[in-house]
């Protein structure tokens, strides 16, 4: 198959999102009660059931829920990290009802919501829909903007058409297969419970505990200060979320009963590539200078939208609508984005908490030795065009 732009890109989104789900790092307590602090209850408390809930999303949706004023219980293997939410009733059990005990830990209990966050494949969400559909209310599932069969337009809802499989029952997740079976999984919850679903379809989810290191690289290269290549001319859309936004989102969902399908990301109108890195800069306190790098000349060098400068893509061709997507409905039920330095601020904090080994090499982003080749060959093309106008003038000056 030839690899184009387009699979480029959907397969690197995937593969990053794949890539988040067993992190489970945490934050340190002083934050974690400094934010509890933050945080108003409940008008009624809920029994919530979290399927999964110990990766990257999970906690801070979890923490929240807490925080809330919820009671929360956990459904998950009983791998993650020793110590995680101390006193929250923890199932254990396995999301394939054909392994081991299964779903076995569910039965016979009632719970006013269930969130998923780890639906990857339907047989197994639907799995989870069909025992749940008389135990709770309300299902809300995790699910992501990659579900869209294209996005070579700007602005779509949550109407435009998702992508399919030759064969819908292979359950391999990798680059190709995410985004569909994550819509197959969809249908699959819709089945079961209708009009009492919740489906929230993000893109990029941010901040701390991310171990990709995709929004990561853009403060953390920034703290390191000097040239740095920043994407385009500065005036390209982005559009992520902050874990904790979207988690927020998630809980306000349940509190009140919203169902329906949401693309739970940033507004595209709110911010450009140049909001992104001046924030970040603004963020880390650091001398860093963007030098703008013309897109055509970053392809050229092997420099890949996404990959190599993650977050950004090109606001034109076949992936235009990747970065933006119509957020208003979920704006409207409720959907809230903190301030960008906000973001960029705490997700520095938290890498910079990591252990040296690990901060040592980012997962993400352009290489340093990579960085200053290119930054090198384009101010060198700089200064060639700047001598070619200048002498331009000069001999247009003496005729």
């Amino acid at each position: 198959m030839k690899t184009t732009r387009r699979t480029l890109l959907k397969t690197s989104l995937a593969a990053g999102v794949l890539s988040s789900i067993t992190t489970s790092l945490g934050l340190s307590a002083a934050q974690e009660e400094a934010a509890m602090d933050k945080v108003e209850k409940a008008m009624k408390p809920l029994k919530i059931l979290f399927l999964g809930g110990t990766g990257f999303l999970g906690p801070h949706t979890v923490q929240y829920a807490i925080d809330r004023g919820h009671e929360v219980t956990l459904f998950n293997r009983g791998r993650s990290k020793e110590g995680l939410f101390p006193g929250v009733e923890k199932l254990v059990g396995n999301r394939d009802p054909e392994v081991d005990d299964g779903l076995s830990a569910l039965m016979n209990r009632q719970w006013d919501c269930v969130i998923d966050t780890s639906s990857y494949v339907p047989r197994i969400a639907e799995a989870s829909a069909e025992l749940l559909a008389n135990q709770c209310q309300q299902y809300l599932m995790v699910s992501t903007i990659s579900v869209y069969a294209n996005f070579n337009k700007a602005g779509m809802n949550e109407t435009a058409a998702v992508g399919t499989l030759a064969d819908p029952t292979v359950e391999k997740v990798d680059g190709a297969t995410y985004g569909p079976l994550k819509a197959y999984s969809e249908q699959a919850v819709l089945k079961h419970f209708g009009n009492r679903a919740t489906i929230v379809r993000p893109g990029l989810i941010v901040g701390p505990r991310d171990k990709t290191d995709r929004y990561t690289y853009w403060p953390v290269r920034t703290a390191k200060g000097g040239p740095m290549i920043a994407p385009g001319d500065g005036t390209d859309k982005v559009q992520y979320v902050d874990a904790r936004d979207l988690g927020q989102f998630m809980v306000h969902c349940v509190e009140r009963n919203i169902y329906g399908t949401f693309n739970a990301i940033s507004d595209s109108a709110s911010e450009t590539v140049a909001d992104m890195v001046t924030s970040c800069i603004e963020a880390s306190e650091s001398s860093a200078e963007p030098v703008w790098v013309d897109t055509e000349f970053l392809t050229e060098k092997g420099i890949r939208p996404w990959v190599d400068m993650p977050v950004w893509v090109p606001n034109e061709g076949e992936m235009i609508g990747l970065s933006q997507i119509d957020v208003s409905r979920a704006m409207a039920a409720g959907l809230t984005i903190r301030p960008r330095i906000e973001t960029a601020r705490d997700t520095l904090a938290w890498f910079n908490t990591l252990p040296d080994d690990r901060k040592a090499k980012l997962r993400a982003g352009v290489s340093p030795e990579k960085e200053g080749q290119v930054l090198a060959e384009w101010q060198s093309l700089q200064q060639a065009k700047e001598a070619e106008i200048a002498t331009g003038d000069t001999q247009e000056g003496s005729s």
